[in-house]
């Protein structure tokens, strides 16, 4: 059984936004070739922060990390790579690692360092932010979509 061509015309536009808003999901991006680099981030720890408190790198770059302490003894774990550093007032600890994960870890204080210390966070991004663009491609589709709606 088959649609009349008034029906048919009426659901393709749709047919279309959702095949384009899958597409948008499932395809992977662009991605430029490049080398792996190293970077090293001076990060410094004082009650109850990080700063920088986002450290952004490639798959694959080699990561330094310098944790000097600004008041009381904290701490440094990247989630999801097992690492850990500690820094004493007025000291700084290096931590090195190759970031062959890609993904958002989380940086947290592995000290106790007062009643804020849970809140002490930071992240790691290790490559791309695929979402943020996934996601304005689907609210530019969206966009789209009520366009054509507005004109029907």
């Amino acid at each position: 059984m088959s649609l009349p061509a008034s029906k048919r015309s009426r659901y393709l536009p749709w047919l279309v936004i959702s095949l384009a808003g899958i597409l948008i999901l499932i395809l992977p991006l662009p991605v430029q070739a490049r080398d792996s680099t190293g970077h090293t981030f001076k990060v410094e720890a004082r009650r109850f922060a990080y700063s920088p408190s986002i450290l952004k790198v490639h798959p694959g770059d080699q990561v330094t990390i310098e944790l000097t302490s600004q008041d009381v003894v904290h701490g440094l774990v990247v989630d999801g790579y097992d690492l850990e550093a500690q820094a004493e007032p007025g000291q700084t600890t290096r931590l090195t690692f190759t970031a062959d994960r890609a993904g958002t870890f989380r940086l947290r204080c592995s000290v106790t360092c007062g009643s804020m210390h849970p809140f002490m966070i930071g992240k790691l991004q290790v490559g791309n932010n695929d979402l943020l663009w996934r996601g304005a491609g689907l609210a530019l589709l969206l966009v789209l979509a009520g366009v054509w709606k507005g004109y029907q």
